[in-house]
């Protein structure tokens, strides 16, 4: 089997012959949007009788799917990259590829199109549906799968999360022909770009948010050139005028920003209830500095679409922004949260033998592939739950983070608890409420009193009765995480209003101390005194209990109490239960249980900053050298980006780099650092590290990858040829010194801004 490998492609070897192809059409149901990247499956055999055929198979993407003979072209071209070590001195049999079959997810249609190739022989092409079933190619089904795998290209390329084993990725255009046809193409499929999917964090796909779009403005957008994008949605704006948005940040991002004014203003008149459109006039006035206009516009937006995450994401970052902290945290609790679907992926299948070529010349300037104690790590670090966080959720928890930067930990904890009802302040409730149900049945009154709803309305129980039997009565709305209350009048505590009423954002109204005291002062003179003597020994009581708090694990960092989180039974019971007069809720909502926890995923993560930044700074002052594992530094400085600590984030990773650990992630943030600093040196040394990672782990496209997008970020003050004459001057091997180079010659094939000079 040694002489059956391939030279440098990856290969995974079968333990029966076919098993991948049929795992595959398995699978097939399973595909939700774009699908898996390309299975390409080949059989081999040594043409002598009696002798076993061989099957193996690896994953691809960026092959041309545009034709069954470009995708037998790619399989004919397996052929010469077989190991032939058979000579006139050898007397192994030399083995030969005998036959391939290529496997290419249709995203629009839902089928696997598969093209079959004998080697000697012909070319059989054909589609295999979601039932297993086998159908005829058309051009049609031909145009959509050649977008498909164009898109899987340009969105699961590049992305280091994406891991799969034998993954070969290939540049996806390399001319301005392979560009032309996919502009084409996306025309083309436009409308039917929510066909395909769309990101996590969009609920329902549309026209001008899905999978599609993305793909088209990532590709123009790394390397700058939105010229060509801005022609492509003009063609496609007069058929479906919301396409405006993305025109709009098009010429943006070519900096004709009054242009891209006069699109919005035109659009908006036209399709008034479009959030995209919103949202990008949104970000431009932020860009300017307006937030206050910018609010009203992100507040229109959740009006027009309130079921969509990012819109009361777009809310909560502004309200930030502005200092509204009160409202960002409100906004927060609103957003709608969708169950994480993870990219499509192949069933895994346990291969018989793994061939990973090694590419000596890229692999040298990398450290061994080896467990090391330097792969190991604090549990503490290792638990931590928040790099676990997927789609909306960690879009939120992103949201929570720049907060708690913004006013600190204790000041959040604070706003946290004049906006949310708290679980004492529930314990609190509860015990008032079973006294005075007590003291009216011992002086046989009648307990109907008043019920605190759930979202915090007080009313008469007797006149809610009576309302909603003559069907007059406005019933409270359960869902008091979404509703607020606003209040007439201070003693009107029984009007509800909702985003219809006042077509607005619901706004809160946080109780002062004062106003609080005004309230007790006003119920206790109308009660009698043997009522003030028992409300008041629980309210003894009840102080009693707020000072039992926690103790905090750090010091100076407080644990947050848990608040009366909106989906727990034992807070519902006790919301309906009789509200103690001079108490209520009214003026505040109940917590989602989703961002309780998220506040103690934060806690977590800054009780180990803290931890750390207090070990780094006592033995500093003892000139002592303070030593983490190459995995620890790691961990640290993602712990550190989380919480907007960068230059102490980009202070770990470098020390990460010290240790002789196989990770390309230090490498990758700190280019990413040094690039917006506009360090030229520095990101070329670091991107020289990420090429070589990439390359030995068979990433082969040039673009879109983030090196190319920050090299030709640097590119438009530096020039290609000055970021060209460093790398020679650096002395780096011919092998990596042409894989560098490849980058700057796409900018130069395709015109980016800076490669004439």
């Amino acid at each position: 089997m040694a002489d059956a490998t391939f030279k440098d492609v990856p290969e995974l070897f079968e333990t029966d012959l076919g098993e991948a192809l049929t795992a595959r059409t398995e699978s097939l149901s399973s595909f939700r949007e774009l699908g898996p990247p390309d299975l390409c499956h080949v059989v081999k055999s040594t043409g002598k009788a009696g002798q076993k055929d061989l099957g193996s198979y690896h994953y691809v993407s960026g092959v041309d799917a545009s034709s069954s003979a470009s995708l037998a072209a790619y399989i004919n071209s397996l052929t010469y990259s077989i190991d032939d070590n058979s000579g006139w001195f050898s007397k192994s049999t030399a083995w030969k590829v005998r036959s391939g079959c290529y496997c290419c997810f249709n995203a629009f249609s839902r089928v696997d199109v598969r093209v079959d190739v004998k080697i000697p022989g012909g070319v059989v092409a054909y589609v295999i549906d979601l039932r297993g079933e086998r159908h005829d190619t058309t051009p049609e089904l031909w145009q959509e799968t050649y977008l498909s795998a164009m898109l899987r290209a340009i969105l699961y390329g590049d992305d280091s999360t994406y891991w799969l084993e034998a993954y070969r990725r290939l540049d996806p255009v390399t001319s301005y022909e392979d560009e032309l046809h996919f502009l084409e193409a996306a025309e083309a499929l436009f409308l039917q770009g929510w066909q395909v999917g769309s990101d996590p964090e969009i609920q329902v796909a549309s026209v001008v948010s899905n999978h599609l779009t993305a793909g088209v403005m990532k590709y123009f957008g790394d390397s700058f050139r939105f010229q060509q994008a801005a022609n492509l949605f003009e063609k496609v704006s007069v058929r479906e005028p919301e396409v405006a948005s993305l025109l709009a940040r098009s010429y943006i991002g070519m900096n004709e920003e009054v242009k891209a004014a006069q699109i919005m203003a035109n659009a908006i008149r036209d399709n008034p209830q479009s959030y995209t459109l919103l949202h990008a006039q949104c970000d431009f006035l932020r860009s300017k500095g307006k937030h206050e206009w910018a609010l009203k516009l992100a507040r229109q937006a959740v009006n027009c679409a309130p079921s969509e995450f990012v819109t009361w994401e777009k809310l909560t970052e502004v309200y930030t922004e502005l200092g509204q902290f009160e409202s960002a945290l409100l906004t927060l609790n609103s957003c709608p949260m969708f169950t994480y679907n993870g990219r499509d992926a192949h069933r895994t299948i346990t291969p018989a033998k793994i061939n990973l070529p090694y590419k000596v010349a890229i692999a040298d300037i990398l450290p061994e592939r080896r467990k090391t104690e330097d792969d190991e790590a604090d549990p503490a670090l290792q638990r931590l739950p928040a790099p676990g966080l997927k789609g909306t959720w960690a879009r939120a928890y992103a949201l929570l983070a720049k907060l708690v930067s913004k006013i600190g930990w204790d000041e959040l904890l604070k706003t946290r608890s004049a906006v949310f009802v708290m679980e004492e302040e529930y314990r609190m409730q509860k015990a008032h409420s079973d006294v005075r149900a007590v003291v009216q049945q011992a002086n046989g009154e009648s307990t109907g009193g008043k019920v605190i709803h759930e979202d915090g309305t007080v009313r008469d129980s007797m006149f809610s009765k009576t309302s909603t039997a003559v069907g007059g009565g406005d019933e409270a709305d359960d869902d008091a995480s979404i509703k607020g209350v606003i209040s007439k009048e201070p003693g009107d505590l029984g009007h509800s209003a909702t985003e219809s009423d006042v077509n607005l954002i619901p706004t809160i109204k946080i109780s002062t101390e004062a106003d609080l005291a005004k309230e007790e002062t006003e119920e206790k003179d109308e009660k009698d005194e043997k009522e003030k003597v028992e409300n008041g020994d629980v309210n003894g009581e009840a102080k009693g209990k707020d000072k039992e708090t926690v103790p905090p694990e750090t010091a100076g960092l407080e644990k947050p109490v848990p608040s009366a989180s909106g989906d727990t039974s034992d807070s519902q019971d006790e919301a309906k239960s009789p509200a103690q007069d001079g108490f209520s809720f009214s003026n505040k909502r109940l917590c989602e249980r989703w961002l309780d926890n998220l506040f103690m995923i934060l806690y977590e993560d800054l009780r180990i900053w803290t931890i750390f930044r207090a070990e780094v700074a006592h033995l500093k002052m003892q000139h002592v050298a303070y030593r983490k594992t190459g995995l620890e530094w790691e961990i640290l400085g993602d712990l550190g980006l989380r919480l907007h600590h960068k230059e102490e984030a980009k202070e770990a990773y470098q020390r990460c780099l010290e240790s002789q650990r196989y990770s390309i992630k230090p490498w990758l943030k700190l280019m990413e650092m040094y690039a917006d600093e506009g360090d030229l040196q520095r990101t070329l040394q670091t991107a020289i590290r990420v090429a070589a990672y990439q390359h030995n782990e068979y990433a082969e496209a040039a673009y879109p990858t983030a090196i190319a997008h920050y090299l030709f970020k640097l590119g438009h003050v530096h020039g290609h040829q000055k970021i060209s004459y460093t790398l020679l001057s650096m002395g780096l091997p011919d092998p990596v010194l042409k894989v560098m180079e490849r980058y700057l010659r796409y900018g130069s094939l395709f015109k980016v801004e800076g490669h004439d000079f």
